[in-house]
Parts: C-alpha cells; structure tokens; sequence
C-alpha cells in the first residue's frame, strides 16, 4: 500500500514504526544533491515548542568514494504547504545544525526491529562535543517500493554499546536540487 506524506502525518508512534519496518533501502543516487522538506511526526505540543518542518540535505561533494553527506537547515514556520524559507543568521547564511553521513547500516542492530538499509549517522558527521545530536543514528527508509521521493526516519542516540530509541520520527519530501552547499565542520 502507497503512503502519502499527508497519511503520514496522521499515524500515531505505532503505524510510523510499523511502516519504518516495512519500508524500502534509500536510493543514495537519487538523494545526491537534493534538499528535502523535513516534517516532524510529534505531538502538535512538541511541534509548537520544537518545530513544525525543516530540511534535510544530500552532497557527495567533499566525501569519498561518492558517499552522501548533510546538514539540517532551520526553516520559517510556514507549514507544510507554505513556503520553503530558511531561517537567516547575523551574516545572511542558512542556519544549520546536525551534520550526519548517509551509511550503510550492515551488521548494525538497531533497537525495535528494524534492520538493513541505510541511516544518518551524525557521529561521522564532526558535530561539535556540546551537540548531543552527534549521538543520532538515524535509520531512514523509503516508505514506497520504487519511489525515492518520500522517506521516513526515527531518532535513535547511540550511547556506546546502547540504543536509546525515542519517540521521534519525521518525514522528508525530495523537495528539488541543493541551493546551498554547507562545508563540514572542522
């Protein structure tokens, strides 16, 4: 059964971790140099005092091997359906945050069933020591066989040998090409 982003939207913390489970690889190839609408899957409380949506990007640029690299950007909160409007720092760049590496989750065991595929690995990312999202591990599917443009991902910290899985899922629409390429931290 096909999902929309606005099915999505709907299920509860039970359905999204079932459809995690149930979905499809990434396409790495069809992500490279994309930006993608990130729409938090919380409780409309923890969106009022977090966020409603953001971005999520994919580069290859500075990776080897055509590996995929991103960072978050920190958009206006106009909705879903509003426009796409990152939110602007003292200089006039993009606010961005929580660099990961897209990579393959082979011989990984991730908590609640899950398995195989790829995820966001914020560790490889060089997050400063005071971000605590350098701890992510994101798994992250493509929630219809054979369409790269609708993916689902579920926060998890990796706190050494442990799993903390939360409570949080959002999902991201390929939303066109990469406007602005963000070197990776130092």
């Amino acid at each position: 059964m096909a999902h929309t982003l606005t099915e999505l939207m709907a299920m509860d913390r039970e359905a999204l971790h079932a459809t995690l489970c149930a979905g499809h690889p990434v396409d790495p190839a069809a992500l490279a140099e994309t930006q993608c609408l990130g729409v938090a899957l919380m409780a409309p409380l923890l969106q009022k005092l977090l966020w409603t949506t953001f971005r999520k990007t994919f580069t290859r640029e500075g990776m080897p091997g055509g590996r995929l690299r991103g960072w978050n950007v920190r958009m206006q909160q106009t909705g879903v359906d509003g426009p796409r409007q990152p939110r602007l720092d003292r200089k006039g760049q993009p606010v961005t945050f929580g660099h990961y590496v897209l990579t393959p989750a082979d011989g990984l065991r991730f908590p609640g069933g899950w398995t195989g595929g790829w995820y966001l690995d914020y560790a490889a990312g060089r997050n400063a020591p005071w971000d605590l999202g350098r701890f992510g591990a994101t798994p992250l599917v493509a929630v219809n066989r054979g369409d790269p443009t609708l993916l689902l991902g579920w926060e998890v910290f990796r706190l050494g040998p442990a799993w903390l899985p939360l409570p949080l899922y959002y999902a991201l629409r390929v939303d066109g090409p990469l406007e602005h390429v963000v070197p990776p931290p130092r």
